[in-house]
């Protein structure tokens, strides 16, 4: 599934999830190092933790960041 993302760096994000288990995600955009750790340390993941750990996290003075909009991916997909 693909994810466009609002209020980010990142314009997109592909998300790969097979039995609530987070397989794969892949920022479009963004800050390369950092969407790359988001993306290894969610895999594997159930999609509930994810949401619960990432929901909420802002990025300097935005509403959102990469985490968050991961997450309310996620919440979409439930």
């Amino acid at each position: 599934m693909q994810y466009k993302t609002q209020g980010t760096c990142s314009t997109a994000i592909n998300i790969e999830v097979k039995d609530g288990i987070i397989e794969s995600v892949q920022f479009i955009g963004g800050c390369n190092g950092n969407t790359q750790g988001i993306s290894a340390l969610v895999k594997g993941m159930t999609t509930e933790e994810a949401i619960r750990r990432l929901k909420g996290i802002k990025c300097g003075f935005k509403s959102t960041s990469c985490p968050d909009q991961l997450a309310r991916a996620l919440e979409g997909m439930q």
